[in-house]
């Protein structure tokens, strides 16, 4: 049984890994994209320091923390914006990003939802609408929906590129 349920409870008591699978082509348009869409560039270590502390803190005991993201080419503009703020946010905190274009994501099974996978046995599912709005989160800790989804990542993670070799078409 898994003691924590929030997304922060659960990276913080992960002990091996952390595994976000992501596949869509665009998000929520917040305000940090409008911002960066009208050509205002700022610095994600600064804007998203919470998210460098928390996983550099859990990279520094020793958590694997790796995220794939599927994506269409040529990218959507939100993909866009995605790289070119992967290495000032996602690897300054510890985290390996991997690009896989979805043309060769073709032969794979993979779940329909994104998802973070915690030590292989915890997914935590997330859950959009059609405008890439959160709609909600589901905790799943069924050893075979957590193998599944271990064993779609793994997939993912070997035939992706990792973010400094991926040129985004």
């Amino acid at each position: 049984m898994v003691a924590e349920t929030t997304f922060e409870g659960l990276f913080r008591s992960a002990r091996r890994s952390a595994y976000h699978f992501e596949a869509r082509d665009a998000y929520a348009l917040d305000e940090d994209y409008a911002e960066w869409t009208a050509g205002n560039r700022f610095d994600p270590a600064e804007r998203w320091s919470w998210w460098i502390d928390l996983v550099s803190a859990s990279v520094s005991r020793g958590v694997d923390v790796r995220r794939a993201r599927i994506v269409s080419e040529p990218i959507s503009p939100y993909v866009r914006y995605e790289y070119e703020l992967t290495s000032g946010h996602n690897v300054k905190a510890g985290e390996s990003v991997r690009w896989l274009p979805r043309r060769q994501a073709s032969s794979l099974a993979l779940p329909g939802n994104d998802f973070w996978l915690f030590d292989e046995t915890s997914v935590l599912f997330n859950h959009f609408d059609g405008n890439g709005e959160m709609t909600g989160e589901e905790l799943v800790t069924d050893p075979d929906v957590a193998e599944l989804c271990a064993s779609a990542f793994a997939a993912v993670w070997e035939r992706a590129t990792p973010h400094e070799e991926y040129r985004p078409v």
